[in-house]
């Protein structure tokens, strides 16, 4: 609690904000991972045969990955062996911290140094490296008989937008973020709880389909004994830590306030000049709202990174929350104790909506629902001045395989989503549940899960990612007054307002013009 009250006052948020200004770096995020429950030993298959010696396709050749660190070096360090194996190349894993990687990354790109073949980026590096020319394509390589194959069609329509830019491929598919609500079915089918909540609130209850139901069902189940241990628990739980990636999920959250059918592109800035658009009537209706939900969860989940936040979470302590993948799949492993109660659907909506397009708010006969695919999608990029363009593709092309990607979709400690048409079950896919399950899923949790997450992705109404340069830079300003407003440090409309300044200025330092031709671009739009 001290901590953050530090960083949301005086001369830090000043600090922050001109740290935002210099360079889009991600922030330091302390732990993105769950403790409660223990990484399970599920491996992936082998898809590539070894070489035969004398005949290895990428001899004596080093591909140079920058990544996050993790331990082994994640799924691309279970890769190592069987890669080295099949083409003769080497393959050398540099693993940094998050705040680092982008960074490095970038330098290393404009001294035309090429001491990293690739990275494991974010998709919203995309606007930077392609509008600097620093990506090499892989158009040439894909569907190329000399690299292990895979579809790129099998990735449904919100994450497979995130795999090109301006018309050509640059992410190898991988991991598929976005974020749905996730909520306690134990807790909201019992009988007594139904009555009740009938009886305070006039109508049943059920998986909220609005945000105003979530609100309701947070203030019901908070303070009430949500985990059989007798210690009072709370409505919701989220992670609102400035620099622990906070702002994502304000993003999927205020989506459905901003963006509707009238208005499917305008969130972040106007197309035609550039001017933010953060501080719009929608946009502070959203954090109002947000704002409001915060007495429903624990307060010190004020200084909360995501790790802490589903730790609450898979302890049994919350009957709501909104995040990332990885926690349907944590639940299912040793140490969760919401194993078999785990619901899922995607993000609620509003049953009215601020249009920027045409300046009034819009009322809708159904809940306005707003898929997203908030978050990194963090997948491999070639750089240009790769001296192993092909052995690098060869890599990513081989974790991109189906056999490889059904594994990292069933598994919560990797961080690699689900997203693609044979992760999800039918008659939505083509997927088999007895993969679910002999990985050690409740057939009672991953149905909702993956049905959640196929109707978030094929959503037609998708919330516009951000990918120009200095994309996090916009962020962290965003981030730093998000964090203001749920202190109770500033309103809403002050602290959004701050946010529109610090755009701004970061806009204006950045170039206008360039700035607008990469926003227009990642919007699909013409010149």
């Amino acid at each position: 609690m001290e901590d953050a009250l530090k960083w949301t006052g005086g001369l830090l948020v000043a600090a922050a904000l001109s740290a935002s200004a210099q360079e889009a770096k991600p922030p330091v995020v302390e732990n993105y991972k769950a403790s409660v429950v223990k990484q399970g030993a599920l491996v992936p298959p082998r898809v590539a045969p070894p070489c035969v010696p004398g005949r290895c396709p990428f001899a004596g050749q080093t591909v140079t990955v920058l990544m996050v660190k993790e331990r082994n070096g994640g799924a691309l360090g279970e890769l190592k062996e069987e890669f080295e194996a099949a083409t003769g190349a080497k393959l050398d894993l540099v693993q940094l911290e998050h705040q680092d990687l982008f960074p490095n990354f970038m330098s290393d790109l404009t001294n035309g140094v090429g001491k990293y073949d690739a990275a494991y980026a974010g998709a919203w590096w995309l606007g930077e490296l392609v509008s600097g020319g620093y990506l090499l394509s892989y158009d040439k390589f894909y569907g190329d008989p000399r690299f292990p194959q895979w579809k790129v069609d099998d990735v449904l329509p919100g994450p497979r937008r995130l795999l090109s830019y301006a018309g050509n491929k640059y992410m190898v598919a991988n991991d598929h973020d976005g974020q749905v609500m996730y909520y306690r079915r134990d807790l909201l089918e019992a009988p007594a709880h139904r009555a009740a909540f009938r009886a305070k609130y006039g109508y049943p209850l059920g998986v909220p389909a609005t945000w105003a139901q979530f609100r309701d069902v947070a203030e019901y189940f908070d303070g009430k004994d949500l985990g059989g241990d007798g210690v009072p628990g709370h409505g919701l739980t989220m992670h609102l830590k400035v620099g622990a990636q906070g702002m994502f999920h304000f993003m999927s959250f205020s989506a459905p306030f901003v963006i509707g059918p009238d208005n499917p592109d305008l969130y972040w800035f106007d197309p035609r000049t550039m001017k933010p658009l953060i501080e719009s009537p929608g946009h502070v209706r959203a954090l109002q709202s947000l704002v409001e939900l915060v007495k429903f969860g624990p307060r010190d989940m004020l200084n909360w990174d995501l790790g802490r936040s589903w730790d609450y979470f898979l302890a049994g302590h919350a009957a709501l929350t909104f995040t990332w993948g990885d926690l349907g799949a944590l639940a299912q492993d040793e140490g969760s104790r919401v194993k078999g109660k785990v619901g899922c659907a995607p993000m609620p909506g509003t049953s009215e909506y601020y249009s920027l397009a045409s300046r009034r708010w819009i009322r809708t006969s159904r809940p306005n629902v707003v898929g997203n695919t908030t978050g990194g999608s963090w997948a491999g990029v070639i750089s240009r001045y790769s001296k192993s363009p092909e052995a690098t593709y060869f890599l990513f092309a081989m974790m991109a395989t189906r056999e490889k990607s059904r594994v990292y979709a069933v598994r919560g400690w990797d961080g690699i989503d689900p997203g693609r048409v044979f992760h999800f079950l039918p008659p939505d896919g083509t997927g088999d549940l007895q993969t679910y399950l002999r990985a050690g899923w409740d057939e009672a949790d991953v149905r909702p899960y993956l049905h959640a997450y196929f109707e978030n992705f094929s959503n037609p109404l998708q919330f516009p990612y951000l990918r120009i340069p200095g994309a996090f830079g916009y962020w962290q300003a965003l981030d730093v007054h998000l964090a203001e407003a749920v202190a109770g440090q500033s309103t809403p409309e002050a602290a959004l307002r701050a946010a529109a300044v610090d755009f701004e200025e970061i806009t204006i330092r950045l170039k206008r013009d360039r700035q607008l031709r990469s926003y227009r671009a990642s919007l699909g739009l013409g010149q």
